[in-house]
């Protein structure tokens, strides 16, 4: 590798921490706003997990075409249309008043612009820079950057909420989302899709595409990713009313999540480098084993600090490993060129599955006073996903042909 090639790669891998940090970050903050909204706005917990649950299904439902726009225009174009879109989004939920504000600004706004500018974007970007023999590493370090902004923005967004309210915070929020176009113009010199006509570009990735669909481990992939995304969301948007519930501070909800951040971190290096090594299907499927493990504990115990603080440290480590595994072995089976698209279907899985996550936590909330029947799904869960990856074909099929 070149001198002008090792710097491109280390600015782009640290551009790529840097948006998914800020991205995430923000994202996993919307946790802590939840009780100071619907006491503000007088609304039920079910509104605002509608409104992340629409956020998480927009988010998906728009992957595959940014996904696919990054693949023929480049990564730099996409990436700062949609911090741009981010920071409106932001600041038009800072100035909700209602439930129906919430549902078009951090619902549709912020979920739209979290399609253009988180995983799929940027981890196709670095798919196709890296060497394969170095892309699940490489893709764990750029995951790493959410739990890098977790860790940050979590607390930092529980003291602005109890020192200036939740809307001033939701602002400062806003203007952090503008570090993401500034951080895109790293991509400039990135590759898009490899040369050649839009009709071949069409006909080869619609020939990729059919393949995809019709390969069993693809589907499988999918069914796996969206018990992630339900793990995910759940934990994010609702354990920090779930603590406060149990009497606990609203700081220890904060410190909870960001603490999974700290030990994600750690996490999703570490099941990058291990992806690198060993078979990235049997990785997933014991990492959601131990999820579930992981809930069913934390739920049998007594709630204290105690228990919170070992539950988030433990939820760490299993937190984000599944995206640096999940995206190189799509890239591992059906090559990098449309990494963008078919990791983008597979997203659209992960926030269905959030979608559930967010709007089920707050539906039984409301209707039984308790989170515990979201819990128990979520153990069920777990143990599913293992099954469903343990069979994962993930040989290499041949490429598609125009």
């Amino acid at each position: 590798m070149t001198m002008d090639k090792r710097d491109n790669y280390f600015l782009l891998l640290l551009a790529s921490a840097l948006i998914v940090a800020v991205t995430l970050g923000i994202r996993q903050s919307f946790g802590v706003f939840l009780r100071p909204i619907v006491v503000d706005l007088d609304l039920m917990r079910q509104s605002f997990g509608f409104a992340i649950a629409l956020q998480n299904l927009l988010w998906g439902l728009a992957q595959p075409a940014a996904g696919m726009l990054a693949d023929r225009y480049g990564a730099f174009r996409v990436l700062a249309i949609s911090g741009l879109l981010y920071s409106l989004g932001l600041a038009l939920t800072a100035l909700s008043s209602s439930g129906l504000g919430l549902y078009l600004s951090a619902g549709m706004l912020v979920g739209i612009a979290l399609a253009g500018s988180s995983f799929t974007v940027v981890l196709s970007a670095v798919a196709r820079l890296v060497p394969e023999e170095r892309r699940s590493a490489a893709m764990g370090i750029a995951s790493a950057g959410g739990s890098v902004g977790m860790f940050a923005f979590v607390p930092g967004s529980q003291l602005f909420i109890d020192r200036y309210g939740w809307s001033a915070a939701m602002l400062l929020l806003a203007a952090c989302a503008l570090l993401i176009p500034l951080c895109a113009a790293a991509y400039r010199r990135t590759p898009a899709a490899p040369p050649g006509g839009n009709e071949s570009l069409h006909n080869t990735f619609a020939a990729m595409l059919r393949r995809a669909l019709a390969h069993r481990g693809y589907l499988l992939l999918n069914l796996g990713f969206m018990v992630c995304g339900f793990h995910v969301v759940f934990i994010a948007t609702h354990l920090p009313a779930y603590i406060a519930d149990q009497a606990l501070s609203p700081m220890t909800g904060a410190l909870a999540l960001a603490l999974i951040g700290f030990f994600n971190i750690i996490g999703t290096y570490l099941f990058g480098v291990l992806g690198d090594r060993y078979r990235k299907k049997y990785l997933l499927s014991q990492l959601y084993l131990a999820r579930a493990a992981v809930i069913a504990l934390f739920i049998s115990l007594p709630v204290s600090d105690a228990s919170v603080l070992l539950f988030s440290c433990s939820i760490g480590l299993l937190w984000l490993g599944t995206v640096p595994l999940t995206g190189s072995l799509v890239a591992q089976i059906f090559g990098a060129r449309y990494m963008g698209a078919l990791f983008g279907i597979v997203f659209l899985s992960h926030q269905m599955g959030s979608f559930l996550g967010a709007w089920l936590g707050g539906y039984y909330y409301d209707l039984t006073g308790s989170y515990d029947h979201v819990w128990y799904l979520a153990v069920l869960l777990g143990v599913l996903s293992a099954l469903l990856h343990w069979p994962i074909d993930d040989r290499k099929v041949a490429a598609a042909t125009a």
